[in-house]
């Protein structure tokens, strides 16, 4: 903070720098201490009514009233990175979403509506890189409408923390009532250092088979899920083989874009953790990612996942953004809204006959086991689900970018055995158990994962 020649801080921050990364100091009355100061780093999202709005790098909102500043100037527009790959947050951002591409996608201007019968969150969400064209407001309505027509509830996926991210848009969003379910970190890093490390009895393929499948914690995929899972630039499926008859003890799924290789669905059979199966998968998906040119890594990680980041650090890994998924308001006709087909309560809801924890339902009698997401959408026109070999029970914790959007009900007189049951979570492909003391797993938001 500047100090003037009389030894009081200034406050050089006006209403015009919204939009910037500012540092602020603000006086907080103790009863018992007296005055406490507290300073806050983030975008200036606002100053409005006196009170001004500032964004974390976290995706956090902090109000301060004007009256409690007591100094206040612009920083840098984003920290230097001192390791890992320098990447600006466009570059990534569009190199995740090429990783998991959805099965539709439509342009609102600088803004992709993408679409996949509901299967995670990112490919069923708005990634908006630039401006949409139309006034906010506009654009939102043309958003969940877009949404609606397809039984889906409305989401946008916004970025904070790095150069060019979108603090206001999720100040925006926030002021209209969208609810950010889920928040997130991308980390980058060398690529050299995973393929460097051993990487015995790994297979990998093209294709996610039978096997791989097997071991997958999301079962009964359809085949919009799987068309998800198979599509990137190059993608790779790693392997390493299970006794016979059973499913695979470890797995993992990279994707190759350029100088880029992205890790996911790193998962090991609970019962063979400890063993390093995790550094195996990656190292042999960076072998092939560094023989088709990549020389960088990526990967998703959760905020609160303290052993994965610790791990992740130590290869060499460091947070580039945060990224979150907004919400729409519910409306009383909005898929999974209080009321509406597929509700808490209402008929294939919750609770109710058919729905999540019901008879034949997730985790009820003769349905799937824990392991399985509720709310595994069938592909369109009611293509039965892709059935693997069951793998055993994982104890992994569910990704916090998924709890994926409801299914749409099923068009009337169709087969009710095709309904399924909204999804309050959604298990993401992103999703890894921790090997305390293996190397680290990746993933998309739980990892050594999203």
């Amino acid at each position: 903070m500047e100090i003037s020649a009389a030894g009081r801080l200034k406050v050089h921050i006006t209403a015009a720098d919204v939009g910037k990364r500012v540092s602020v100091r603000q006086s907080i009355e103790d009863g018992r201490a007296g005055e406490k100061f507290t300073d806050t780093v983030g975008v200036l999202t606002s100053w409005d009514g006196g009170v001004l709005l500032i964004t974390r790098r976290g995706g956090e909102s902090v109000r301060i009233p004007e009256s409690s500043l007591v100094a206040g100037k612009v920083v840098p527009a984003a920290p230097a990175r001192r390791r890992g790959p320098a990447a600006s947050y466009e570059e990534l951002a569009r190199v995740a979403a090429r990783a998991w591409r959805p099965v539709e996608s439509e342009r609102l201007g600088g803004w992709e509506l993408r679409a996949a019968s509901g299967f995670t969150r990112r490919a069923n969400s708005v990634l908006p890189l630039g401006e949409p064209g139309v006034p906010l407001d506009e654009a939102l309505t043309r958003v969940r409408d877009w949404y609606a027509a397809r039984g889906l509830p409305a989401y946008v996926q916004t970025a904070t923390g790095a150069e060019g991210t979108q603090e206001p848009l999720c100040a925006e969003l926030e002021a209209r009532g969208w609810t950010r379910e889920v928040t997130a970190e991308l980390w980058t890093g060398p690529l050299a250092p995973l393929a460097d490390r051993a990487a015995p009895d790994v297979a990998l393929s093209r294709t996610a088979d039978a096997a791989w499948l097997g071991r997958y914690q999301r079962k009964g995929l359809s085949d919009v899920a799987l068309a998800v899972l198979g599509g990137g630039p190059s993608v790779w499926f790693a392997t390493v083989p299970g006794a016979a008859g059973e499913a695979p003890v470890a797995i993992g799924r990279c994707v190759v874009d350029g100088r880029w290789a992205g890790f996911a669905a790193v998962e090991v059979d609970p019962a063979q953790r400890r063993r390093g199966l995790a550094g195996a998968v990656m190292a042999a998906l960076a072998g092939r990612a560094l023989d088709e040119g990549a020389s960088a890594a990526w990967l998703q990680v959760e905020a609160d996942n303290t052993g994965a980041r610790a791990l992740y650090a130590g290869l060499g890994f460091a947070p580039h953004h945060a990224y979150h998924h907004y919400r729409a308001p519910h409306t009383p006709d909005e898929p999974g809204a209080p009321g509406s087909p597929g509700a808490p309560g209402s008929p294939g809801g919750t609770g109710s006959p058919g729905g999540t924890g019901s008879p034949g339902s997730t985790g009820g009698p003769g349905g799937p086991g824990d392991d399985s997401a509720p709310g595994t959408p069938t592909a369109p026109g009611g293509t039965a689900p892709h059935t693997a070999p069951r793998a055993s029970r994982s104890s992994a914790p569910r990704d916090p970018e998924t709890a994926a959007p409801p299914a749409a009900p099923p068009p009337p007189g169709s087969d009710s055995s095709h309904t399924t049951p909204p999804a309050p979570h959604d298990a993401d492909p992103h999703t890894t158990p921790w090997e305390p003391g293996a190397p680290p797993l990746a993933g998309g938001d739980r990892f050594p994962s999203a």
